[in-house]
Formats: structure tokens, sequence, C-alpha cells
């Protein structure tokens, strides 16, 4: 059942949200060659403690890290260890905030060093199809408008939207309804309301949109090509969509 947010939730969730930007941003800055997983993770959850929050990834479902760290094929769900980040790597981080009775998420592909011609064109097609899905949250809207605006933009560039996981409600929880799938058709599927809160979060595959999973749970591509992770937690309100989690 999807819960329609007041004003004043709104308003409260703004810095679970905050702190989650701040935390990705942060990602950002530490991701590049010489450097562990393990050791972004670790700043990454020292950072949102200090600001009086929890990490929303730590524990849930079992997920042993306060972050997600998903490199070259790994699309999600990638667990930080002592694995070394290397010249060409993109890195995709997925972190939350929770505090207050609230969760922000949200997600970005990083570059470490000079990567490849494919692996830009990717990264940016995957923030592209992120902000036309945004643009596509109008309130009025419904969901299949979000998942075309994300399908349509990546198969523009030549790559393949993930469709075996999807974005998803979030707020009080991590996962709340409803499903967002990155697919689609304009015109079908469940009403946008002002009052909800989407986690928006396109996952781009260079070639073709099978994963599989590992042992350890995280998500790869099948084909073995390179992916992409772009996230915001978006608010529908009576004048458009507002990016809760912008830096």
């Amino acid at each position: 059942m999807v819960v329609l947010k007041t004003s004043k939730e709104l308003s409260d969730m703004k810095l679970s949200c905050k702190i989650s930007a701040q935390a990705l941003r942060l990602a950002g800055q530490l991701i590049k060659p010489g450097v562990s997983t393990a050791y972004v993770d670790k700043m990454l959850h020292e950072f949102i403690l200090a600001q009086g929050a929890k990490p929303t990834f730590l524990h849930y479902g079992g997920f042993p890290a306060a972050c997600c760290i998903s490199v070259n094929d790994e699309v999600i769900h990638g667990i930080p260890s002592d694995r070394i980040i290397q010249e060409g790597d993109i890195v995709s981080v997925d972190v939350g905030a929770a505090i207050g009775g609230y969760t922000g998420d949200n997600a970005a592909t990083f570059a470490a060093g000079k990567v490849t011609a494919q692996a830009q064109r990717l990264m940016d097609a995957t923030r592209e199809c992120l902000y036309r899905a945004i643009q596509a949250a109008q309130p009025g809207n419904r969901l299949g408008d979000i998942g075309f605006a994300v399908q349509s933009c990546a198969e523009s560039h030549g790559f393949s939207v993930v469709r075996d996981y999807v974005g998803h409600g979030v707020g009080h929880e991590l996962h709340e309804d409803p499903a967002v799938p990155n697919y689609g058709t304009p015109g079908q599927g469940l009403r946008l309301l002002p009052g909800m809160t989407l986690a928006i979060a396109p996952m781009i595959n260079a070639e073709g949109s099978a994963v599989r999973t590992r042992r350890d749970g995280t998500v790869v591509t099948k084909s073995g090509s390179l992916s992409a992770h772009f996230e915001h937690t978006v608010a529908i309100t009576s004048s458009g969509p507002v990016i809760m989690t912008r830096p």
C-alpha cells in the first residue's frame, strides 16, 4: 500500500535525505585508484554516524556494510572489501541515512581516473536517464511514464535497462510501495499523487539487460559488460517533482 506523506512529513524527511546526499558526495571525493572499497565504506559509515544518523543499509537483510559499492560489471549490492580500485574502474555507490524516523536513498557511479569512452558514455547516459525520469514524475502522470523515460533514453544510447531490479517507494522504510520499474508504457500503471516519495534508480548495462547473482549476493551483468547506477529520492508535489537528495 502506498502511503502519502503530509507536508510536515516531507519536511521532516529532508534531514535524512540531506545526510544521504552528503555521504554520496563524500564517496565521489574518495573514489580514486589505490583506495580500497572497504576504506570508502568506513569513511561513509563514520560520516553518517557523526551526523547523528544510522547507515540505512547496515544489517538490512543481512547486508554487512554501510553502503553498497559495485565495480565495473557489478550492478548493485556490491560488498565493500579489501579490493583496490584501479585506474579506469567505474564505481557505483548506493548509500542512505536514517534519522528521525525517515530514511534517504541515493546512488551514483564515479570514474576512477581516466575511463574508456564507452564507460563515460554509459555513465553520462545513465545520469541522463535519471533526470529524464524525474522530469516525467509529474503529479497526474503514471509509473509507466517514469519507466518509459528511462527505457527510451537508455535505448537511444544503445544501452540496456536492468529489468530484474527496480526503484521503489522510500520514507519511513528503505523499501516501500510502489515498485518503480525502469521500463514501461506511457500512461500505464499507478497514478502519481502529491505526497509520494520515490527512489528513482536507473540501472543501465552496456550490453544486454540480463543479470546474475553471485554467491555473496552481488548482482552482476550476465554479459560481463559494464553497468552504471544513478538514484535520487524524489517527492511528488502539487507543483512537480522535488529532488530530496540533491547535493
